[in-house]
């Protein structure tokens, strides 16, 4: 899917609501960012009453003819905002048919990231944006980056934050965190998050300074690659999830990996990556190894 140039899209989730458009927004700010092209990607999954209108009779051809209208124009009033807001991001559509899920994850093959929304209002829609989040997080190729709120700044000055816990998806979380604060001229926390083992530790003083030493040789190097990003990293005792969310609060972005092991040991996702995804209160940016 890569353009004739080698660029690789960003690729975004489109929801048929038109007030629901955070994500949209943050795609087209990030591909405006990282001079990428936009893809825009809608997909029909199984015929529901919500798309039937006085005029459509339930025939499936006539349903279906429906849902590609609807889709169209959704895609349409879509690309409108995105070039309202950056006139000069090259913008594809793609209207396709299958679950979302499935629909965007064979689009992450030629990504350079997948964007999607989320919402935490109701249990129904948790889940309903759970259906697509959780298997695309899991499975995608490329990282993603799931919207609940904008991007705000309410601290000065601004930051990302990363979780580091030694394991391969950590470290490319580290390498996205950098670029993404580099972006945006922000500083970046990268946080080691401790969770002491139920039954305790011999010597914790040894297991914190174990984990300082990991911590510091994960993000070692990279302040040459950037070095207009200002580092602090810390070890921080208690439950990621709890702390992850917590260091979210004002922050403009959290970058996770997608496994983890160490200060995440047998958390995968569903459980660390999962938690964040659901109580952080910034974008949150899923890294796979």
């Amino acid at each position: 899917m890569a353009g004739a140039d080698g660029r690789r899209p960003i690729v975004v989730g489109v929801d048929p609501d038109p007030s629901k458009r955070l994500a949209l927004a943050w795609a087209a700010d990030e591909a405006d960012r990282r001079r990428l092209p936009l893809r825009l990607v809608h997909a029909q999954g199984v015929p529901t009453g919500g798309y039937r209108s006085g005029e459509t009779r339930p025939s499936w051809e006539e349903w279906n003819q429906a849902l590609h209208e609807l889709g169209d124009q959704v895609l349409k009033e879509a690309v409108a905002f995105v070039r309202s807001r950056h006139p000069e991001v090259e913008v594809s559509t793609l209207l396709a048919e299958g679950e979302p899920a499935w629909v965007l994850h064979q689009e992450a093959r030629g990504a350079a990231l997948v964007v999607v929304g989320s919402w935490h209002l109701s249990r129904r829609r948790e889940m309903s944006s759970s259906s697509v989040i959780l298997p695309l997080t899991a499975h995608a190729p490329c990282p993603v980056a799931v919207v609940p709120e904008p991007e705000h700044v309410t601290q000065q000055p601004a930051y990302f934050v990363v979780g580091v816990d030694g394991s391969p998806p950590a470290a490319a979380a580290v390498d996205v965190a950098f670029e993404e604060a580099a972006l945006r001229g922000a500083h970046l926390r990268a946080l080691y998050v401790w969770h002491p083992p139920l039954l305790g530790v011999l010597d914790e003083d040894a297991a914190v300074r174990e984990c300082r030493r990991v911590l510091s040789e994960t993000v070692a190097g990279r302040t040459a690659t950037y070095p207009d990003v200002e580092l602090h990293h810390e070890v921080v005792r208690g439950h990621p999830v709890q702390v992850l969310a917590e260091a979210s609060e004002h922050a403009l972005g959290l970058v996770v990996g997608t496994r983890g092991r160490g200060g995440f040991t047998g958390m995968f996702l569903g459980s660390v990556s999962q938690g964040v995804l659901h109580h952080a209160g910034c974008p949150v940016i899923t890294v796979p190894a």
